[in-house]
């Protein structure tokens, strides 16, 4: 017997390859490049669409200890992420088209994992099925979800940030600093403000035009957590100055000060000539995006590879219809995993899919299925998006307010290490 897989990117991937680990076969089904999304760019799977980073990747925060357990669990595509990787102080970012590649060259060359490219456009009603089908779920499919579900599928909009040119950046006015000098050697490019350049900046952004939504979108929920800049903005003038422009922690080298505010820049290629803009997400029209960005000191002449967009992502109603293990209480065989789920993140989504792929390999082996503790960050996360408490169901990160129970400890650091410390107890010893 072997699982069908609905869905090629993270979540996705990494299932058809922890399946392929416990020697179960599997049909991954990838709709793209047949039929494009809109958001993605090229046909491999694992593309990584809204940014090139997977967060943190200190142990002692809340995602870097979901990459840690990861890879104590054995994850394929974290594994193939820190093998990309390029500068990025405390982060794991990554080349997106040489990770996408990889992981695309991995599953073609194994044996157990036939790569199907055609649109699913029902649920298999037979054998174990994993629907990894992401926040870009086709209608057709989303339908028979809804269906599934008995319920609506909830939403909200999500957004990308442009990517520049290395080559077109003014190195005379921007400046390379990781913020608190954190990191072996810097990682960001840094566009300073004065006062009177961010006002310019602000009044331009919040006169721009946007791309207009369809009739259907227009009480478009928003991801707090990756927010339009012009969404942003609106909140108030200093706004992006305590957010994606904050100045804290990076002295500009040539004056020895911080500046008003900062726009950064990351790199998105092994070769580093392609950086994207760090918290700028945005839905401006393109010619509007150029505007704006070529006002921001050190971009005057930006050239642009990516304009920034905005898409609609879907997923369930999780607490309703799943198990901690990813299963549908109605129907076992059924597996749900990535962002559909509700889980937000990169690395969320690969451990969601980690979790499904060895769940289903364990329930066509007449194992018993794995739920984590709430002590480890995989399990709190399956425990919130299957637990609905407060009656408001939301996309959520990795975080620390997840884990249970808390640990008394006044000083926050110290917090951190204890808890990362108990989580990874979990991990020791065991095998997968």
């Amino acid at each position: 017997m072997k699982v069908t897989i609905i869905g090629g990117g993270l979540a996705g991937s990494e299932a058809a390859l922890q399946l392929a680990k416990k020697g179960v076969r599997s049909d991954l089904c990838e709709m793209r490049p047949d039929r494009t999304t809109g958001a993605h760019k090229t046909g491999y799977l694992a593309e990584l669409v809204c940014s090139n980073s997977l967060g943190s990747n200190d142990p002692h925060s809340a995602s870097g200890l979901l990459k840690q357990e990861l890879r104590m669990l054995g994850s394929f595509l974290i594994k193939f992420a820190d093998e990309c990787s390029v500068s990025a102080g405390n982060a794991l970012a990554v080349d997106r088209d040489l990770f996408a590649q990889k992981v695309t060259d991995e599953i073609k060359k194994n044996n157990l994992i036939n790569l199907v490219n055609a649109e699913i456009t029902e649920i298999p009603a037979h054998n174990p099925v994993i629907i990894s089908s992401g926040p870009l779920t086709s209608d057709s499919l989303a339908k028979k979800i809804i269906e599934f579900t008995g319920r609506e599928n909830l939403y909200f909009f999500d957004a990308i940030a442009p990517v520049i040119e290395r080559d077109s950046i003014n190195f005379e006015k921007a400046f390379t600093a990781n913020r608190y000098n954190k990191g072996d050697s810097p990682a960001y490019i840094n566009c300073p403000m004065s006062r009177e350049e961010y006002e310019i900046f602000y009044e331009t952004l919040v006169n721009s035009p946007v791309i207009e939504l369809k009739e259907f979108e227009k009480n478009a929920k928003f991801f707090e957590s990756c927010l339009p800049v012009e969404v942003l903005a609106k909140r108030g003038k200093d706004t992006l100055r305590y957010g994606p422009l904050k100045p804290v922690g990076l002295t500009d080298p040539r004056t020895n000060r911080e500046n008003y505010a900062v726009v950064q820049l990351r790199q998105d290629n092994k070769a580093a000539t392609l950086y994207n803009m760090v918290g700028f997400q945005t839905n401006l029209k393109w010619p509007a995006q150029k505007q704006l960005i070529q006002c921001i000191p050190g971009l005057e002449n930006a050239t642009i590879t990516r304009f920034g967009v905005m898409h609609r992502n879907t997923f369930i109603h999780s607490p309703s219809v799943l198990m901690p293990t990813l299963q549908a209480k109605n129907r076992r065989e059924l597996f749900f995993a990535g962002q559909i789920t509700g889980v937000e993140g990169y690395t969320e989504s690969i451990a969601t899919g980690l979790l499904a792929g060895i769940n289903a390999a364990g329930l066509l082996s007449g194992q018993q299925t794995l739920i984590f503790p709430q002590t480890t960050m995989l399990g709190a996360l399956c425990s919130y998006i299957t637990h609905e408490e407060h009656g408001n169901f939301q996309p959520i990160n990795s975080n620390w307010g997840l884990l249970e129970p808390p640990v008394r400890q006044k000083n926050k650091k110290l917090r951190h290490e204890l808890l990362s410390e108990r989580a990874l107890e979990v991990y020791r010893g065991l095998s997968f």
